[in-house]
């Protein structure tokens, strides 16, 4: 995907998102890119970027009265001209407000999933949290549960740490706060996606700062950064079928890649069942044809 912009410039080339400099703004580019395990794989997915694109937005002005978030705007149509020319930019880029990120990434767990079931197993604690005993694996958790990781520069993975960590790092206040809005964005969402058929057993945020207070960045409740299951098929004891990146990241623990370089090529197959899932994810969430 062509992504050289002259009006602004070149900030941070993300796995998934370009991220440029654009006057007092931040202009977003989701690209078609799609990273598993900290690496960016090849092929990339068809209108991935359209997808995430559209379902954030979408989301940002469900939960608007929630929290405030830095969306400028995300409709091509209102771009200034100079940036209309580049037509690449069209249904995958946003305008947002420049704020300071707060470098803790913020999740929300339903559902024992993940690396939450693996901790679980081992100690009957995910993240820290103690949990009740007799739960399986894709049960759902008596309460949602927030459950911080660090958030690492390129290169290095993100760890889980707990709640008091993270209020070590970024102080008792703002770690109460951003504990608070993320439940209740979870609870907002997952009620809502149940009306459509689907179970939304984690997901994550990113914030930030600005003007003084807190707002909501990056992407959020997209098939990149939750797990959607479909609840016709949901079966606790086992994984689930999802309509997220988990398809991808099965296909590689399915292969016993060692997640080292070099780094497989996604067949064909995969590629295209991937699409499809990001496709459905968007049309039974939003009631749209993509």
């Amino acid at each position: 995907m062509e992504t050289e912009i002259k009006e602004a410039k070149l900030l941070h080339k993300g796995k998934v998102r370009d991220v440029y400099s654009y006057g007092d703004n931040l202009l977003i580019v989701a690209s078609d890119r799609i990273s598993a395990f900290d690496y960016v794989l090849e092929p990339e997915i068809a209108d991935k970027g359209k997808i995430l694109h559209k379902l954030s937005m979408f989301w940002f002005d469900f939960v608007r009265n929630i929290v405030a978030n830095h969306i400028i705007t995300g409709n091509f149509d209102d771009f200034p001209d100079e940036l209309k020319k580049y037509s690449f930019l069209k249904e995958r880029s946003m305008i947002v407000k420049k704020a300071k990120r707060i470098d803790i990434e913020c999740i929300v767990r339903g559902y024992l999933a993940g690396s939450g079931w693996k901790e679980y197993q081992k100690s009957r604690t995910v993240c820290g949290i103690e949990l009740p005993s007799g739960l399986k694996e894709s049960s759902k958790l008596p309460e949602p549960i927030f459950t911080p990781s660090s958030k690492e520069d390129v290169g290095k993975h993100d760890e889980n740490i707990s709640f008091e960590e993270t209020a070590k790092r970024i102080g008792d206040d703002l770690a109460a706060q951003l504990s608070e809005v993320s439940i209740s964005l979870y609870k907002k969402v997952s009620q809502f996606c149940l009306t459509k058929g689907i179970i939304l057993a984690d997901t994550k945020f990113e914030f930030g700062i600005y003007d003084g207070k807190l707002i909501l960045i990056d992407e959020i409740f997209t098939p990149d950064s939750s797990r959607f299951w479909e609840q016709a098929k949901y079966k606790e004891g086992v994984p689930q079928d999802s309509l997220d990146k988990q398809y991808v990241r099965d296909y590689l623990e399915k292969i016993k890649w060692n997640k080292q370089p070099p780094v497989p090529v996604l067949p064909e197959d995969v590629v295209l069942n991937t699409r499809a899932k990001y496709v459905e994810a968007y049309e039974k969430i939003t009631g749209r044809k993509f």
